[in-house]
Parts: C-alpha cells; sequence; structure tokens
C-alpha cells in the first residue's frame, strides 16, 4: 500500500478540518473501489455545513466486480490459520491507538460530535480488534459434540466463513460502526464488502488502510459510496450474509430481500430507550448517569435514552437537578476535548428535533431545558433539551428523535414503569438505577430490550464484548459481540463418524426386536444420566 500522507497540527482557517490536511482527504478518497471516470459527490462538514471531501461514486457494476474480486480474495484469507488472522487484528489494535489523533479529527470534521464522544470510538475498536483476536481462534476450533450411540457416534462441529459479507454502516458512529462488525466478519474468514454511509465514509477509509498496513492482504475488505437506491440491490445480489445498522424501515426491506435470497441478515435498527430510576436510586448517581445517557454524540446514538421514569418519591428533586446539571453542559465546535455536546450531523436531524419539540409543546409539554437551535454555535447546533408533561399525542412520545432530547415522565410502582417502558414497539436498550443490586436485576429481568444496564446508561452492556449486543422487536434481529458476533458469519457444519455398528438393526435382527432395544438404551441412558 501507498503510504498516507501526513496530518497537520495548523487546522484551517475556518477550523473544519482540524489537523486533517486536504492531501489526506484526498488520498483517502483514492481507496474508494469505483470506475475510471466515475461520479463524485461532496459531503459537508457539519460544523460549518463547508464542503469537506470530495468523494467517487461506486456504480453498481463496480459493487458486483467488487463482490468477485473479494470472492477470490476470501479463498485465501479463509486458509490461513485462525491466530494468523487474529495477528493482523492485533497489530490494527495497536495502529488505531498510535495513530488516534487523526481518527478523532476525522470523526469531529464529518459527524460533527465532541472530542470525547469520538474517544469512546477509538477505544470500542481497539477493546473489539484485541477481544476477537483473542476469542476468536478458540471459537472456530472444531468442537467435539455428543453423537448418537456413545462410543460408537462421534461427532463434531465445524465452522465455516460464509464468503463475503456486506456491510452497511451508519453516519452516526463511523469508526465503531464501519470498523466493528468487519473485525469480526474478517476473523470468521469472510471478506468484507462495505458501505459506509457517504456522510462519514473518511473514518472507514481509514481503517481500512490501517487494517492494510496491519497486514490484511488486498481485496479482503473493499469499501464502496454510493446511495442505496443506486448500489443496495447489487450489494443484496452479491452478499452471502448482510449486516446493516440503521433504520427499521430500511432493515425491513434488507431482511425481505434476504429472505428472498434465502441469505441471513442481522439487524441492528432504531429505538425509544427507557431509564428507571427506582425509589431505592442515588439521586447524585443518577443524575449524572441520565446526562451520560441523553446527550452522547448529541443524542444521535442508538442505545440512548430517550425516556426517563422516574419514582413520584424522587421526581421533583431529580427534574430539579436534572435539570440544573444540563444547564451546565458545554457546546461547541472544537478539535480538542473542551466541549460536552457536540453539533447534529446533518439539516434533516436539525429539522426532525426541531418539529418533535414543537409538536410536543403544542400538544402541552413543558420545555423544562433547552428547546432551541443554536446557530450562534454552527449551522446544526442544538440545546440538549429535557421535556415534562409529554402526553401520548405527541410525536415523540413513540417515535425515535434521534437527537439531544428526553422526556420525563413519574411513576408510582415498580409494575407502572415496567409497563411504561416496556411500552412501546422497540427493544434496544434500557438502564435502570438503584442501590439495591437485587432490586436492579429483578426489574431488569422484565423489560423488553436487548441489553438492560444497571446504574449505567450504555457502556457497561456494549463494552461488555463477551455478551451479545442487540435488540428485540422492532429494534432488529441478530446479535453484535460476544460468541454470536462471531459464529453469525459462519456456515455450521456437522460430521458424525458412525463406528463399528450402524444405526440399524443387526443382522439377522427383526424390526420388533430392534425397537425393544433402543427402547431398553433410552431408559437405560435416561437413568445413568448419560443423556
Amino acid at each position: 500500500m501507498t503510504t498516507a500522507p501526513t496530518t497537520s497540527t495548523t487546522p484551517s482557517a475556518s477550523g473544519v478540518l482540524g489537523s486533517i490536511t486536504p492531501a489526506l482527504l484526498a488520498w483517502l478518497a483514492t481507496r474508494v473501489t469505483a470506475a475510471a471516470g466515475h461520479d463524485t459527490v461532496t459531503t459537508l462538514a457539519p460544523y460549518t455545513l463547508e464542503p469537506l471531501a470530495t468523494l467517487p461514486v461506486s456504480s453498481p457494476k463496480v459493487v458486483t466486480e467488487a463482490f468477485l474480486t473479494a470472492r477470490e480474495a476470501q479463498r485465501a484469507w479463509a486458509a490461513r490459520p485462525a491466530r494468523d488472522r487474529a495477528a493482523v487484528l492485533l497489530r490494527f489494535h495497536d495502529l488505531v491507538l498510535d495513530r488516534q489523533d487523526a481518527a478523532l479529527d476525522l470523526m469531529q470534521a464529518e459527524n460533527g460530535k465532541t472530542r470525547r464522544d469520538a474517544f469512546l470510538e477509538i477505544t470500542d475498536i481497539a477493546a473489539t480488534a484485541r477481544y476477537y483476536a483473542r476469542k476468536g481462534p478458540s471459537l472456530l476450533k472444531p468442537r467435539r459434540r455428543r453423537g448418537t450411540i456413545p462410543g460408537l457416534t462421534r461427532t463434531r462441529e465445524l465452522h465455516h466463513p460464509k464468503g463475503v459479507i456486506a456491510v452497511i454502516s451508519p453516519w452516526n458512529y463511523p469508526l465503531s460502526m464501519a470498523a466493528g462488525d468487519t473485525i469480526a466478519a474478517l476473523m470468521a474468514g469472510n471478506a468484507v464488502v462495505q458501505k459506509p454511509d457517504t456522510q462519514t465514509a473518511l473514518t472507514a477509509l481509514w481503517a481500512h488502510e490501517l487494517l492494510a498496513e496491519a497486514g490484511l492482504p488486498a481485496g479482503v475488505w473493499q469499501l464502496v459510496v454510493g446511495s442505496g437506491s443506486s448500489i443496495g440491490p447489487a450489494l443484496m445480489a452479491g452478499a452471502d450474509y448482510v449486516m446493516f445498522t440503521g433504520s427499521t424501515a430500511t432493515g425491513r426491506s434488507i431482511a425481505r430481500d434476504a429472505g428472498e435470497r434465502l441469505i441471513g441478515a442481522s439487524l441492528e435498527l432504531g429505538g425509544k430507550n427507557p431509564m428507571l430510576v427506582l425509589a431505592d436510586a442515588d439521586l447524585d448517581q443518577a443524575v449524572e448517569g441520565a446526562i451520560r445517557a441523553c446527550f452522547p454524540s448529541a443524542g444521535q446514538l442508538c442505545v440512548s435514552i430517550e425516556r426517563l421514569y422516574v419514582h413520584d418519591s424522587l421526581y421533583d428533586e431529580f427534574t430539579t437537578r436534572f435539570a440544573a446539571r444540563t444547564r451546565e453542559l458545554t457546546l461547541g465546535a472544537g478539535f480538542d476535548y473542551g466541549y460536552d455536546v457536540g453539533s447534529l450531523t446533518n439539516p434533516a436531524q436539525l429539522s426532525t428535533v426541531t418539529a418533535h419539540v414543537d409538536d410536543a409543546v403544542a400538544t402541552g409539554a413543558t420545555v423544562l431545558v433547552g428547546g432551541r437551535a443554536r446557530p450562534d454555535l454552527g449551522p446544526l447546533f442544538y440545546e440538549p433539551t429535557i421535556l415534562t408533561g409529554v402526553t401520548s399525542d405527541a410525536v415523540c412520545y413513540r417515535a425515535e428523535t434521534f437527537g439531544p432530547l428526553v422526556s420525563v415522565y413519574p411513576y408510582s410502582t415498580d409494575e407502572e414503569a415496567i409497563a411504561l417502558a416496556n411500552d412501546t414497539e422497540y427493544g434496544l436498550n434500557a438502564s435502570v438505577w438503584t442501590t439495591s443490586p437485587r432490586h436492579g436485576r429483578q426489574v431488569a429481568a422484565q423489560i423488553h430490550a436487548g441489553t438492560v444496564n444497571i446504574n449505567e446508561a450504555f457502556a457497561a452492556a456494549w463494552g461488555s464484548l463477551d455478551a451479545p449486543m442487540g435488540g428485540m422487536g422492532d429494534s432488529g434481529l441478530g446479535r453484535r459481540h460476544g460468541a454470536d458476533g462471531l459464529l453469525k458469519y459462519t456456515e455450521a457444519q456437522t460430521i458424525a463418524h458412525q463406528r463399528l455398528h450402524p444405526i440399524a438393526p443387526a443382522r439377522g435382527m427383526d424390526h420388533d426386536t430392534f425397537a425393544k432395544a433402543i427402547t431398553t438404551g433410552l431408559r437405560l441412558l435416561k437413568r445413568t444420566r448419560l443423556r
């Protein structure tokens, strides 16, 4: 591979690019899989809405060719021992940490989040690479399974890579979502053709180049850029499996297309996540937890909290403290760790947040904090907003806002809180706050969500990489992380070797005698607890 241009320590005049130079942006654009004479698309920097990068657009034909190239490269990649593939991921782990400043600047420049929020993606991807590098070889090795007849049937379970995985990743967490699922697919021996969201493709391209430097062979991971309407059909047609993170509506369409082709799909979709502050919660901890739960990445996080339920006995004090703490949050555009909350990423999100707040107020809600855009800070800034008195007539009562907006509601009993938390079509993440671990576990187990955190917003469950993470209901299908997050990219195969005697009557034995012998054997197995 060619060497990436170095970054500069001097921000551009507008402050849009941080330490990222035009030369680096142009070089990253050349890493997109595209044909000669391609069309281009220009992305805008959320902090200013000035042009950021011009990227090639991949045609459907190019996507089809990318799958052919990936399929050829995958054979050699899958033939390498799992520990060799793991070694590539461990080198990538070190490169991500060593070169994080460039990635932090890229994420801020094309997403608009704060450096604090961008850094969480660095830690996430380093940890994910290390986890699958350490655990992958053992998860993928052949395993002995109990055979049909003890001593006579030897059974082994194997896992083969599916082939070429289509990964479709969103703009809100451009490193975590682009690289995290790809890491697991590659560890399993697959190749990947990925369509990152165009707005944040630079970060994905940066990760791609670091993996190539870490030793990933050419062609094994390819990135294409284009709209879903243009290249989506080619992605679906070429894939052996699809990993999608995005809206529920698009997820349904992908699930239908995958079903037609009889291929698997893993879908992490929307959420309307609840946080429950129980009667025995520590208020200081709960208030700080609510800040972490509601406003990271300006609320553009699939596992962030948009519904907050507080016990009657704590409601007044909690809302007072929560409002005061929210007013202290600093908003701004800066390529350092100085701000708490950054910008929204695109005008559509600003329109959604504004519309949801205005509609809630029109239907009876009260704005406790925030409730207004901040064009003085940048074109897409919106204040962290707390609403009370939101009625079921408000759009934001059920619909996902995906912005810095949370509605706070009182409740009287645990049963009521659980019912309110479960009163949604979604089921991605939830948060429970209590000083009693047992109480917290009892409540958490009754919430319809793929992950539930006790005394944390989402980081505890998301960061528990050895455990599965995913949604229920309209929040999706499948799981990332843990063994599930790796083995979903494989085809399980059972090989059973029957020794000495077939599973059939012995020569000269009639079927009546055979049936009696099998019945006796089944009873014996139960009594001896061998099966």
